[in-house]
């Protein structure tokens, strides 16, 4: 985070709520395109309206898939990823079938992420597994974790911003201790300050969910500003 453009390239900025108008999706669009963002996160039915606004801005569109329950039939998962891809999609932003982990159907759990994560990277895109780690104990998030790890997943993530708690600082830590140098980490869900990103970043995340990539950015803008204004340059 040596500068905003650092900052801004490890955020996606999030926009998922049920009632997201088409205006609201092309205004974070803009967003992302003015400030460099990772990508810009869309519900599958804004999927295009997102690309053809950031056509020419080298911003990708990401997507949600399974979300935010993450229950749905894996042949469903497989085909909403590739109509996403084939729309213009290249962040692909999974939910683990949560409940099949805790009943330790761990096959089954797998299988629904190498669908999604062969798709994928069968059409240039990636993958990033939703974990949901308020709803797992810590013995689920570490098996939670090796499991999309080993499926290919190229992010495991934390959690979808609409269960009962989103990242955190441990759960960050423990999620980069079983993924170590074979993917990246993503915390979203509650962060919404500079404060918030620095403590995820230095504990093992790679990448930002927000709604509110502006704000942080904007943060780290007034301090490296103060800082220009005391120091003469």
């Amino acid at each position: 985070m040596s500068s905003p453009r650092a900052l801004a390239a490890t955020l996606d900025h999030t926009l998922l709520k049920a009632d997201a108008t088409r205006a609201q999706v092309l205004h974070i669009c803009e967003e992302a395109a003015e400030y460099r963002f990772a990508c810009a996160m869309v519900n599958p039915f804004w999927v295009s309206t997102a690309v053809a606004a950031l056509a020419g801005a080298d911003v990708p569109v990401g997507v949600v898939i399974g979300f935010p329950l993450g229950a749905s039939l894996m042949e469903s998962k497989v085909d909403e990823a590739k109509r996403a891809i084939a729309l213009g999609a290249h962040d692909v932003d999974m939910v683990m079938n949560i409940g099949a982990l805790k009943s330790g159907e761990y096959d089954a759990v797998a299988e629904d992420i190498r669908g999604v994560v062969e798709v994928a990277h069968g059409r240039g895109a990636i993958v990033k597994v939703i974990l949901e780690t308020a709803l797992l104990n810590f013995e689920e998030k570490l098996r939670a974790s090796e499991i999309a790890v080993t499926a290919g997943a190229d992010f495991i993530k934390t959690s979808t911003g609409f269960s009962t708690g989103g990242a955190t600082v441990d759960d960050i830590a423990q999620m980069r201790g079983v993924a170590g140098s074979r993917c990246g980490v993503k915390a979203s869900g509650g962060i919404r300050s500079l404060a918030d990103a620095q403590a995820m970043l230095r504990a093992g995340a790679t990448r930002i969910g927000a709604s509110a990539s502006v704000r942080i950015v904007q943060e780290l803008t007034g301090d490296a500003d103060a800082l220009k204004a005391t120091s003469g340059y």
